[in-house]
């Protein structure tokens, strides 16, 4: 079987150089956008954790895409020109390394990555200051459930109860302005009333009059 050499060292490790580059620039630019003089040096360390474990990912996966598979995927064009099958697979190690870089700074950039360490920084210091023992398991579920659900059900309540005062405030207005716009149709229906009356007596007044004068007193008025 003929022997199908891989591309030169020089050229691989030019390639992973080239990678590592390319993404801990990225980590770098994201990193310096929201950097401030007194963020924790741990942030960083999981920074280049994150970057080392990302590369060294990176490099076990490419290693399963080398030339001696990929020509012999490929070995009828591989016999006919040697050469271009390197160049072929130069190219398309190249190509794949820079998707998977660019799927991996989407997937930073979503993810906010460089948030989510801050707030794990965060969450980090709040446990070193805190001398309170951490909460464990009491060994009895429903003591634990019920230790974990009580205060949400306070916090609700506290809100429930605001809730229902604000709502018999506004009902105590409304309540109010039911009683004002009664009294004043009342009012307003007790002047209708007086009025109509002194109206009626006026025309009965007029009707006695009318009926006491005769017809000659009319012609001579």
């Amino acid at each position: 079987m003929e022997e199908i050499a891989d591309p030169t060292q020089q050229q691989v490790e030019t390639r992973n150089n080239e990678a590592k580059g390319n993404l801990s620039s990225n980590l770098s630019e994201t990193e310096s956008v929201d950097k401030l003089p007194d963020e924790p040096e741990a942030r960083y360390n999981r920074l280049k954790l994150f970057d080392k474990v990302i590369q060294k990912s990176l490099e076990k996966f490419i290693e399963q895409a080398s030339f001696n598979r990929f020509a012999s995927t490929f070995r009828p064009l591989y016999k006919k020109n040697p050469q271009k099958m390197k160049n072929i697979h130069k190219q398309f190690i190249e190509e794949l390394r820079k998707n998977i870089q660019e799927d991996i700074s989407r997937l930073i950039e979503e993810g906010r990555l460089e948030f989510k360490m801050n707030e794990l920084d965060e969450l980090e210091s709040a446990a070193q200051n805190n001398t309170a023992p951490a909460w464990r398991p009491s060994g009895v579920p429903e003591k634990d459930f019920c230790s974990f659900l009580m205060p949400y059900y306070k916090k609700q309540e506290a809100y429930m109860r605001l809730e229902l005062k604000k709502i018999q405030a506004e009902n105590a207005a409304l309540a109010q302005k039911v009683l004002a716009g009664r009294e004043s149709v009342s009012q307003t229906g007790q002047l209708v009333s007086t009025a109509l009356d002194e109206w009626k007596a006026t025309v009965t007044e007029f009707e006695r009059l009318t009926s006491s004068l005769g017809p000659a007193d009319v012609f001579d008025v």
